[in-house]
């Protein structure tokens, strides 16, 4: 169990953190790279509004990539497995990684831009299969923790790329090649080693109805072979869902039963990327240097700010099964709304009170702690949690697809907001975290340690629907005085 959390959550998650980042120190060479392309094939120099075009959708590729990859997540899963996508979806992150490694040698930089939509659709696949998969193969003892590890796979990502794209390593004329193509090495880790790891034990019994294969996936996983009772909880769920049978993201959108697991999963992706944590990063440069950071230092301070991130997704990896998902989400949003509203109060005062360059590094520090530890990784958690085998893929679609919209929208109208706000955009920010947190505390419920069964029946409750439990109803008939003679009867009528 634990070498299969890693294996996926390095060749995937990893991928996905790496390359969120890995464009932001190497930037000015890579436009330099354009620009001399551009001037070698028609002999005058690119056009400065081209120039910030091209690198505009360099930048902007990625999350469209991702939308597609979201899209694409309910008929892999469903016709190939968990594993059999990721071993797939490696085939992008390889082909990628050649094109953005040779692109200087080629001397083109259109490859760097599809290649960027093609990395991107292996981040939407990344995003979603790996936390799915994590979630299935977990003990509900141990779900949430695992169900972390993906998001803190993401922040060693981004710091790795932070720290290689330092100046003195590879972010530099030289290197950026090498920083872009080092992208396809744990995806070729990962295609080799995954096959030799079991596929989701539930995919196996109630998806493709394989019990043998499922009761002997599950005993690897486990460690031990006495299984029957998570076999049962299997074939309960599966019971419970014979009638639906798989659900589209069309007949999830319309089905009464899941409303509410639909709309907070929707709320919940929202709130993680309307929040403002790229404006942050953005913001965090700018905000060092008004502290009196020296410029050559700021990439230093910029990778210090990674390992924040990383240290406390870490922390909630260990905390998770203490405290819960509910306490972590309202922990975490409640620390990015209240850092939001000090930041703008800091950010405008910065120029006639010294010390409010300082207030402002503290904002940046405790929004980052609340987004890791709350805001970026149980969202995914929940998704696995809320819904059952049948409707899960389709759940991640839907989740998947709102999470890369919004992320693609924060990045295609965050300039604009800053240059008509300045620092009151996080005002917005930090409303939204406000509603999201009012939303989580009304209709989000702990679903810590609870079976998909147990945390379904809560749901169903809210969503004003009965459950069919009839077998189950007949196996209690057999543990009572009579109960076989009630059975009869009723088998007869």
């Amino acid at each position: 169990l634990a070498l299969v959390t890693l294996i996926s959550a390095f060749g995937s998650s990893f991928q996905y953190g790496y390359n969120v980042s890995v464009i932001n120190s190497p930037a000015p060479y890579m436009q330099a790279f354009y620009n001399k392309t551009y001037f070698d094939r028609n002999g005058v120099p690119m056009d400065s509004s081209f120039q910030t075009l091209l690198w505009s959708l360099t930048v902007s590729m990625f999350p469209l990539g991702g939308l597609f990859g979201s899209l694409m997540v309910w008929p892999l899963v469903n016709n190939c497995g968990r594993k059999g996508t990721l071993l797939i979806n490696n085939s992008f992150s390889i082909v990628a990684a050649v094109l953005m490694g040779t692109s200087e040698i080629a001397k083109t930089f259109e490859v760097i831009i599809v290649s960027r939509i093609i990395m991107g659709i292996y981040a939407g696949l990344a995003s979603n299969v790996v936390p799915m998969f994590l979630g299935e193969i977990s003990p509900r003892n141990l779900r949430g923790a695992i169900g972390v590890v993906p998001q803190l796979f993401i922040t060693v990502g981004i710091l790795i790329a932070q720290v290689l794209g330092l100046n003195s390593i590879l972010g530099n004329a030289e290197g950026w090649p090498v920083l872009l193509g080092l992208t396809g090495i744990p995806s070729l880790i990962q295609l080799l080693t995954l096959p030799f790891f079991p596929e989701s034990p539930r995919y196996l019994l109630i998806q493709k109805g394989n019990e043998e294969q499922a009761r002997k996936a599950l005993k690897r996983l486990r460690g031990h072979d006495n299984v029957d009772g998570e076999i049962e909880e299997m074939r309960q769920e599966d019971r419970s869902e014979k009638e639906e049978g798989q659900f589209t993201v069309l007949s999830l959108c319309t089905f009464r039963g899941l409303r509410w697991q639909l709309i907070s999963i929707i709320v919940m992706m929202m709130g993680q990327q309307l929040s403002g944590i790229n404006g942050v990063f953005y913001y965090a440069d700018r905000i060092f240097q008004s502290a009196g950071v020296d410029d050559n230092s700021v990439q230093y301070v910029t990778v210090s700010i990674g390992a924040v991130n990383v240290v406390m997704t870490l922390l909630a990896v260990f905390i998770v099964e203490c405290l819960g998902r509910r306490i972590l989400l309202l922990a975490g949003f409640g620390l990015c709304c209240v850092s939001c509203a000090v930041l703008t109060v800091a950010l405008n005062l910065q120029n006639t009170v010294s010390w409010m360059s300082y207030l402002s590094i503290v904002c940046v520090i405790v929004y980052i702690i609340g987004h890791a530890i709350g805001a970026s990784p149980i969202p995914f958690v929940m998704i696995t949690e809320m819904f059952l085998q049948s409707s899960r893929p389709a759940a991640f679609m839907v989740g998947g697809s709102v999470h890369w919209v919004c992320n693609f929208t924060v990045g295609l109208v965050f300039l604009y907001m800053e240059a008509g706000l300045g620092p009151y955009c996080f005002l917005i920010f930090g409303a939204i975290c406000l509603v999201t947190i009012v939303y989580i505390f009304i209709v989000v419920p702990e679903t810590k340690n609870k079976t998909f069964m147990e945390i379904n029946k809560i749901m169903a409750k809210r969503n004003k629907v009965e459950i069919q439990e009839d077998k189950e109803e007949f196996k209690d008939f057999q543990s009572v005085p009579g109960g076989q003679a009630e059975k009869e009867e009723l088998s007869s009528s």
